[in-house]
């Protein structure tokens, strides 16, 4: 179990996509327990999420919201000034991949699919930095936090759709960096390995899982909790000198 990192200034209003459940959860409840003003933006049911946390004493409130809706993100944001006064930092972490059911040769992709895909994943993250930036141009300051994925730099077969849309993140991070840094804005893009989540092993055999375990540098299963330092580190006033950048979680497995 990892060690909880304080490096997120308490006050700090975080936006958290796809927060509801799995990885962005726990980004969520990291987050929340060091001070920060947490709001889940997800399509899905964050009641229970919030609940729990204000029970626990934190700032958390949710705003539902398909991502790849220009128009929630405009609410989203509203609704997060209006709460809160500010934008301090968006971690871009909604995404489909359990919903891709199962892997799939590049050649059975539909193109339904594809764009789905796409959609949520690769237009999702574009949407939300053209949301959030007037908020911290205007303010001079903001975090953004892109999550990618290790297949990107591993090349994993019968995820097509899913690599091409995580690499289009990557290559979004690097291009939008270079244009919000003289607005105090840093982009940075996390890619994590294979997370133990019930969505992995919804698409992944458990000898796979296992397998991938002991494949790391780190020989162990990945847990959510050991993306939260890294993602609190780049939303915090502290990585204001890190931007365009991808760092890898993944115990090990891929060095860049």
């Amino acid at each position: 179990m990892s060690a909880p990192v304080n490096t997120v200034e308490p006050g700090t209003v975080v936006i958290v996509t796809g927060g509801a459940r799995g990885i962005g959860a726990e980004l969520c409840r990291s987050l929340a327990a060091q001070g920060a003003a947490v709001v889940v933006a997800d399509v899905g049911d964050a009641a229970p999420l919030v609940a729990e946390q204000i029970e626990a004493g934190h700032t958390v409130s949710s705003v539902p919201t398909d991502v790849g809706d220009e128009a929630a993100w405009a609410r989203l944001v509203a609704t997060t000034l209006d709460r809160h006064d500010r934008v301090d930092a968006l971690v871009n972490n909604a995404a489909v991949y359990q919903g891709l059911g199962a892997k799939t040769p590049f050649t059975e992709i539909s193109v339904a699919e594809w764009d789905r895909v796409m959609g949520v994943n690769t237009r999702g993250v574009w949407l939300g930095m053209r949301a959030v930036h007037p908020a911290m141009q205007e303010q001079g300051y903001g975090r953004i936090v892109n999550i990618a994925s290790s297949t990107v730099h591993m090349g994993v077969p019968y995820f097509a759709h899913y690599t091409a849309s995580k690499g289009a993140v990557i290559a979004l991070t690097r291009s939008v960096a270079r244009e919000v840094g003289r607005d105090g804005i840093t982009v940075n893009a996390i890619s994590p390995g294979l997370v133990e989540t019930e969505a992995t092993f919804a698409l992944n055999d458990p000898s796979y899982v296992a397998t991938a375990a002991q494949g790391r540098a780190v020989a162990r299963g990945m847990v959510p909790g050991d993306l939260c330092p890294a993602v609190s580190f780049l939303c915090s006033r502290g990585s204001g000198f890190i931007t365009g950048q991808t760092v890898v979680v993944d115990g090990g497995v891929t060095f860049l």
